[in-house]
């Protein structure tokens, strides 16, 4: 009798099971759930980028000889006119496979009277736009650099390999074009090829005044400089580490804005710095063998990259690159002295690396393009209050909108900890959350699970 009351006990148990697994498929089907915590495609996006198709794209920028911003334009063979020529070709190639899905075009201007570009130099780059579906006039950007420098920054002449700084970007901004023009989202991919880096970051100051002037939401850019080189000056080899520079506040907020900023919290929440950490969710969710360490700089120490003039007029911007630099391979005339060898050359390459990073790059755009529009005018409220308030508004073209995520976290944890979904709502209370104590944020959630990175309220964290 025990035996037969236990297996009618287990019976009914499963009955039960049965009873709740129908109820739990009825709710999902009627979207009682949140959306997908992942998106499949993504995971094939992550292992598409090719080490080959890499290694063979640096080669051939490497082959012009020099790419610097002073060197000659005409010749079909050296010179950074033929490698800009090379990666549109390139750009137009991909565009044809894909039934004509990317723009590509030049823009430029003239730059002179300055350090490092004396006379008269026309600075070009080159851009390749896969416009969404949904939202196109919101972009993201993959750039890497065009140009190249030895030593003295005024020799336009000498050879300049530049394989690693940074041919390894550009043929990553390439790769990804590849890959990421085989699928289709909402919002719009600008893959980017800059010049003028080296001379003073001219081109990316010429291409964001450009997409203001055009009226381009570039909610984040993505700069590549120095993605290929895994052993360091320190001794140091690490293929399984990169890093990602962000500012912690707005280089553009004013006056105003800082004094509430003092008073409310948001210098660790730029919307760069927020771009930062949503690189690094990415990776943590897509990718294997690759560890984001996040630095909280616009650069390394007292130096620079193509995302600052982004960042100066309010674009967020991030830099990715290697971990362990070195400077032997950096800005250095070809030449061995006293038994060492200085020069950037295709030795220094590893293309396994490379095509981690570009996936870096691909997953985090993927994630971003395929999001819905991000929450607008978000704020927080709750100041001698039991319970903080979110709230913020939907834009327009929000056709693959899920719904909202709400995060929050201690104010001195460096990336977002707790989150929950919360539908199609506008504000959200935390009840028993004291605002004091935490910082939060919103994100967008697409229907198939991509999702927006988490905008902190207020004008220090508005992307």
């Amino acid at each position: 009798m025990i035996s037969f009351k236990s297996l009618t006990f287990q019976h009914v148990t499963f009955a039960a099971l049965g009873v709740s697994l129908a109820a739990c498929s009825a709710d999902a089907q009627t979207k009682a759930f949140g959306p997908p915590s992942e998106v499949p495609k993504i995971y094939d996006i992550a292992i598409a980028p090719s080490p080959d198709r890499i290694r063979a794209d640096i080669q051939t920028l490497v082959d012009f000889g020099t790419r610097h911003t002073l060197s000659e334009t005409d010749s079909e063979t050296r010179g950074i006119g033929a490698a800009r020529r090379w990666i549109f070709a390139e750009f137009e190639k991909i565009s044809a496979e894909c039934g004509g899905c990317l723009e590509v075009i030049y823009v430029s201007d003239t730059v002179s009277g300055e350090r490092r570009i004396p006379e008269p130099t026309e600075v070009v780059s080159v851009l390749a736009i896969q416009r969404g579906t949904l939202d196109p006039n919101r972009y993201v950007m993959m750039s890497g650099d065009i140009d190249s420098r030895v030593t003295d920054p005024l020799n336009g002449t000498s050879d300049s390999p530049g394989a690693n700084d940074n041919a390894s970007g550009m043929a990553g901004a390439i790769e990804a074009a590849r890959v990421l023009s085989k699928y289709e989202f909402p919002g719009s991919i600008i893959y980017a090829g800059l010049s003028g880096e080296e001379q003073g970051l001219f081109g990316g100051e010429i291409v964001a005044k450009y997409a203001l002037d055009n009226g381009w939401e570039i909610k984040g850019v993505l700069n590549n400089d120095m993605i290929s080189n895994i052993s360091g000056i320190d001794g140091v080899t690490d293929n399984s580490t990169a890093r990602v520079f962000s500012e912690g506040t707005r280089a553009n907020e004013t006056e105003a804005e800082a004094r509430t900023r003092r008073f409310t919290g948001g210098e660790v929440d730029s919307p760069s710095r927020n771009l930062a950490r949503y690189v690094k969710a990415q990776a943590d969710q897509y990718m294997t063998n690759l560890n984001v360490m996040m630095v909280y700089r616009l650069d390394r120490f007292g130096r620079g990259g193509h995302h600052r003039p982004f960042n100066q007029v309010g674009i967020p911007g991030v830099r990715i690159m290697e971990v362990h630099e070195h400077y032997d391979r950096q800005h250095q005339d070809l030449r061995t002295e006293d038994g060492v060898t200085y020069g950037d050359t295709m030795d220094g390459v590893d293309a396994n690396y490379a095509a981690k990073l570009t996936a870096l790059n691909a997953v985090t755009m993927a994630g971003m393009a395929g999001a819905p529009p991000f929450p607008a005018n978000v704020e927080a409220t709750g100041a001698v209050q039991p319970s903080a308030k979110l709230s913020w508004e939907t834009p327009g073209n929000s056709g693959n909108l899920a719904g909202y995520r709400v995060h929050w976290r201690l104010t001195t944890e460096p990336e977002w900890t707790h989150s929950r979904f919360v539908g199609k709502v506008n504000e959200w209370e935390f009840t028993n959350l004291v605002i004091d104590n935490y910082f939060f944020g919103v994100s967008a959630v697409a229907k198939d699970g991509s999702e927006t990175p988490v905008v902190f309220p207020g004008a220090a964290g508005r992307f």
